[in-house]
């Protein structure tokens, strides 16, 4: 679960990303979903969009992807969502540490 900090950090980041995963009127299909868990696995941070033909939100497609590839949903404006996966073995983002100490 990402802190508030972090998230803050990971959309600084998605700014300046490239939109690389587009949703449209094929929805979330296969090809869609093994093309965003490489993208995930190689890059950490992914920005995507829902075409306007799509019959998902953005919101709703954001929701499925991050259930499915297992990520964690950092920020939805719009038709644009940005999505943030940990690659275990070589991690290349370093997320702030949360100061906070929790019982």
């Amino acid at each position: 679960m990402l802190t508030s900090k972090q998230r803050s950090y990971l959309r600084g980041l998605a700014a300046a990303e490239d939109t690389i995963v587009q949703v449209g009127k094929g929805g979330l299909n296969d090809n869609l979903i093994e093309s965003v868990s490489a993208a995930l696995k190689a890059r950490e941070l992914i920005k995507g969009r829902v075409l306007e033909n799509s019959m998902l939100t953005a919101r709703e497609a954001c929701d499925a992807l991050c259930e499915v590839c297992r990520a964690e949903a950092v920020q939805v404006i719009g038709t644009k969502f940005v999505l943030y996966k940990r690659n275990e073995k070589e991690p290349k983002i370093e997320l702030p540490k949360d100061k906070k100490k929790r019982a």
